[in-house]
């Protein structure tokens, strides 16, 4: 194993003069970087603040008394995710084991001893590997999770909403206007793609148009346009600002969606489609049964990727008043006995967004891979 790694590092780091020059001015600087990091937070951090404060930058200003609900919510997400995740790894017996451990580690590092919070944390652990081992050994269940999905959603919302709408934050509102705008542009892409290449002029250029536009304007002007307008344009419906943040996300996003589609409509070869119709197949059949398969194949890891960009861009919702995880980070701080944890709850944030990052891009290769093997 040594010698493979001094292989690794001579083709790698030492191979050429100017990789050699790099290579001696980049690693000490990023072993002291890693030396500092690694002496504060072991050493003069004060974490005592992040289980203090969980609460707060898990689900915001939620009431404490109503924290099953929130409980309930995380685990029809962790059934939604491990069954999306069935889709692409099959499940083996040793990753039962796995998420023990997980659940074991996020207990300890969060500092969690309630245990009403510890059995929800293990439910939800358990149902996540149940949707990923129904989907990994059932295949024909994959069918139904676009449907499964929204169900998901409207069950979340209507246990979610009786505390009230607007005191939805935390970690979890970012996780769920990810799902929301990632599931229903979904669908409102797919048919902006398909509307772009019609034969009638109107609708085509009716959606050419939407596309356009919302690619060439911020994601923040148009949240904050739709927060402003619905009230204006539909006063009857009273939306909260979640509604109208979702709503925002979803018809900026939509547009992205619908050319990640495209350029996969646009990759299935024509002599399928007159093949098709030579066969007397109508050209709804033809567009559902044959094309569409094959496009959504193509462009499934970039729209995996898409969903990285959304819980990115989350922290958007603070223009519109909502409390999504960095801004309960920041509420934290704002408490004067907790002033001067700065770098602490800043560390927190950055290692939670990095791991869900991480995670969703080693999803994101992973798919890739798969769907690469599958298409040989």
């Amino acid at each position: 194993m040594i010698a493979t790694a001094l292989k690794w590092s001579r083709h790698n780091l030492f191979g050429k003069p100017f990789d050699a020059l790099l290579s001696i001015i980049v690693i000490p600087g990023v072993l002291w970087l890693i030396y500092q990091s690694l002496d504060w937070a072991l050493t003069k951090a004060q974490w005592d603040i992040i289980p203090q404060s969980l609460r707060v930058l898990m689900i915001g200003i939620f009431p404490a008394d109503q924290a099953w609900r929130a409980w309930t919510a995380v685990i029809i997400i962790a059934a939604l995710l491990g069954a999306g995740l069935g889709c692409v790894f099959a499940f083996r017996s040793r990753h039962a084991g796995f998420l023990a451990l997980v659940w074991a580690a996020a207990a300890v590092l969060t500092g969690t001893s309630d245990l009403i919070n510890l059995l929800f944390m293990a439910a939800a652990v358990a149902v996540f590997a149940g949707g990923w081992a129904v989907t990994s050994y059932i295949p024909a269940s994959r069918r139904a999770l676009m449907a499964a999905s929204f169900i998901g959603l409207i069950a979340i919302f209507a246990v979610m909403s009786p505390p009230g709408v607007g005191l939805w934050g935390g970690l979890l509102l970012s996780i769920l206007l990810t799902l929301v705008t990632a599931i229903v542009s979904l669908p409102i892409g797919i048919l902006l793609a398909f509307g772009r290449r019609s034969r009638f002029s109107s609708v085509r250029i009716i959606c050419t148009a939407y596309i356009e536009v919302m690619r060439s304007v911020p994601l923040i002007l148009v949240v904050y346009w739709i927060w402003i307008l619905m009230p204006v344009l539909a006063p009857q419906w009273n939306l909260a600002d979640v509604a109208r943040g979702m709503i925002g996300f979803t018809l900026f996003y939509s547009a992205y969606v619908a050319e990640y589609v495209r350029s996969g409509l646009q990759a299935v070869p024509r002599g399928q489609t007159e093949a098709a119709r030579s066969l007397g197949m109508s050209e709804f059949d033809i567009n559902r049964s044959i094309v569409l398969p094959q496009a959504i194949r193509v462009v499934v890891p970039p729209l995996v990727g898409n969903v990285l960009d959304i819980f990115n861009t989350a922290p958007l919702v603070f223009i519109i008043g909502l409390t999504d995880f960095l801004r309960a980070g920041q509420m934290i701080l704002a408490n004067p006995q907790y002033g001067d944890r700065t770098y602490e709850v800043y560390s927190f944030l950055f290692l939670t967004y990095f791991l869900v990052g991480s995670l969703i891009t080693y999803v994101a290769r992973k798919l890739e891979a798969h769907l690469a093997r599958g298409s040989r």
